[in-house]
């Protein structure tokens, strides 16, 4: 069957060694799944988020920090439906506040399958899908009813700096659908008596140095189509890894003056609710460190 978890469609049968654009087989391949506490706090919380962290993605982006499991070879290895709901218990059982679907997009359909097994086999922790919002409406309509939260990319708005930065085309056709349909399942974030979500969509967006206008763009997109009380998450942490030295107008970290620019939009639009990044964020210590050497995933 033709592969289409995706919005590049590319229609290859993983299941017989075809690959597509993500260069990964049908089962779940997970880099990490360690206690992670670098999210937003309402999702790290005080015991931090269960994170798995999968490797490929259907993105190419230059400036990718996790390239190291996105866009390189094997890093990690696969897990069967029934061993990936296993983790999701190991990390329920260290604590973890939620299931933090990292790059799931790829994987959708085993992803899907695993959180039904783990749910009968008694898990009670919300399930994160925390992905680049490319994403189809197909895949979404897959994890109806099985996602508590969803936490997308809103990376661009215009088509020719995704397909540039990123080789996304029509990224915001498909990320913009994708985003009212996560909306529509699971609506503005609930929370705990800890301050930690349960529910509820928080869309990210990572601003790029020279890329103001854009950012623009998306934030008034976010104000004029989605519910009220959507959390937005307004990052500063770009830094230049990967490829970006390819391209000498991102290949720096933001100005204040740049940043400044973004939060004050942010806030004359009155999307108040969420999370701004300080531009000390802007540091390769906070990536996670994958072990790729070893290329077998990081389970503690």
């Amino acid at each position: 069957m033709g592969c289409t978890q995706c919005p590049r469609y590319c229609n290859v049968d993983r299941s017989q060694g075809e690959l597509g654009f993500c260069r990964r087989g049908m089962l779940p391949e997970v880099a990490m799944a360690d206690l992670h506490f670098w999210e937003e706090p309402c999702i790290s919380g005080s015991n931090g988020s269960g994170a798995v962290f999968f490797s490929g993605c259907n993105l190419s982006c230059a400036f990718c920090q996790n390239y190291q499991i996105s866009q390189s070879g094997r890093v990690g290895r696969e897990y069967s439906v029934e061993a990936l709901a296993s983790i999701f218990l190991m990390l329920e059982g260290r604590g973890a506040h939620n299931i933090n679907l990292v790059s799931p997009t790829h994987f959708s359909e085993k992803v899907a399958e695993a959180i039904r097994q783990a749910r009968n086999m008694g898990l009670k922790i919300p399930f994160i899908y925390n992905s680049n919002g490319y994403e189809s409406l197909e895949t979404l309509q897959i994890m109806d009813g099985l996602i508590d939260v969803y936490l997308p990319d809103l990376k661009y708005f215009s088509d020719e700096i995704a397909r540039k930065y990123s080789s996304a085309p029509s990224y915001f056709e498909h990320a913009s659908k994708a985003i009212l349909e996560m909306s529509r399942q699971v609506g503005i974030p609930q929370f705990d008596e800890q301050g930690v979500i349960q529910r509820g969509l928080i869309v990210r967006h990572l601003v790029l140095p020279g890329q103001i206008e854009d950012s623009k763009k998306v934030l008034r997109w976010i104000k004029e189509e989605l519910p009220e009380g959507t959390y937005v998450s307004l990052m500063a942490q770009y830094c230049p890894v990967h490829r970006a030295k390819q391209y000498p107008e991102i290949n720096r970290t933001l100005t204040w003056r740049e940043y400044d620019e973004i939060v004050k939009e942010l806030y004359d639009l009155e999307l108040e609710d969420g999370y701004i990044q300080e531009l000390a964020s802007a540091n390769t210590e906070f990536i996670p460190d994958f072990g790729v050497e070893a290329h077998e995933p990081n389970v503690m």
